[in-house]
Order: C-alpha cells, then structure tokens, then sequence
C-alpha cells in the first residue's frame, strides 16, 4: 500500500488490532505496525505516542461526544436524566462500532497495563462529565456521583454488548443499566 494514501491513524489502528491479536501487546513492535500498515515508524509517531495509544484512538471523541450529548437534556433535567439522555445518543452513535470496540476490549483485557490506561482514560472521561453537569448547576459531590455513575453505566453495558454471546443494541443494555441504577439507588 502507498505511503500517500489517505486514513494513515485508521490503518495503522486496524495493522496494530491484527498484530496485537496475532503476536499480543507485548510482541508487537511500532516498526511492525507501520510496515503492516503500509507506512513508516516516523509517520507512527504522527499519530501516536505510543502503541498503547493506537487502541485508545478515538476516546477523546467519544469524551467529546458524551459531553456534547448532554446538551440534549433540558436545562431543568435532574443530572441522571442528563446522563441518560447523553448515554442513549452516545450508544446510537457506537452501534456500527461492535466488532472493533470488542476487538479492542479484548486486547486491553489480555494486558494489566492497558487495563490500566483503561482506567486512567475512564476518569478522565468521568471528570469531563462531571464537570460538564457542574456546568449546569449541579452541586460537586453529585455531579461527580452521576459523572462516575454513568461512566460505568457505559462501559458496563459496552462489556455486555461485544460479549458474542449478546444480540441486544448497544441501546438497548444501557437503557437496562440505566434502570438497574436507579432500582439500586431507589433502595437505599
């Protein structure tokens, strides 16, 4: 493949989800990845600062985008209802995503070290919303409540979703996480 083509971070992501599927994480070189890709370490490293970063690409995206999404909610909406009407738009825009999120989730589940830079990224994300909702009025301690919540709301129903055995929409489990959260917090 020319160097010229266009779409350089797309195939070097897709190079790097075969190599780390066929050799693992830890086997698999940035020089691997570029050649596979078609391209060279230097343009690699145009993208990403590192291989860990080619299976986080997009995550500030979907930051962006779960934040954005709030602004759906009526300005009088209670911060969960918020979050769940962020969740839902979010989850429509993911459900052409299946097969590679899954792909990527199963690598990062093979490796304590991208598990980690999973969580890291997971609190950035719950601190951008949480600070969106605070934005809105809603007071530190719940804003951090529900930004937390709903977090795990999403990544809880996105666990759920590639499992090969499911055949629900995205939308569809995190409407049941959604309801399953409000049954724990109506207990208490």
């Amino acid at each position: 493949m020319p160097r010229w083509e266009p779409d350089a971070p797309a195939r070097l992501q897709e190079a790097a989800l075969a190599l780390f599927a066929e050799r693992g994480f830890d086997d698999t070189t940035v020089a691997q990845i570029a050649e596979r890709a078609g391209l060279t370490k230097r343009t690699f490293f145009r993208y990403f600062a590192d291989k860990r970063e080619v299976l986080f690409w997009g995550a500030d995206q979907i930051e962006t985008l779960f934040v954005a999404a709030m602004d759906e909610a009526p300005a009088s909406a209670p911060a969960l209802a918020v979050i769940a009407v962020a969740l839902d738009g979010l989850a429509a825009r993911s459900e052409d995503q299946r097969e590679l999120i899954g792909r990527r989730y199963r690598i990062m589940a093979a490796s304590p070290e991208l598990s980690e830079r999973q969580h890291v990224k997971i609190a950035a994300m719950s601190a951008a919303v949480a600070g969106a909702l605070r934005e809105r009025g809603v007071g530190d301690t719940a804003a951090a409540l529900a930004a937390r919540a709903g977090v795990s709301v999403l990544f809880l129903s996105v666990e759920r979703w590639i499992d090969p055995a499911n055949a629900s929409p995205l939308r569809k489990l995190v409407a049941e996480s959604l309801a399953s959260l409000r049954e724990v917090v109506a207990e208490a």
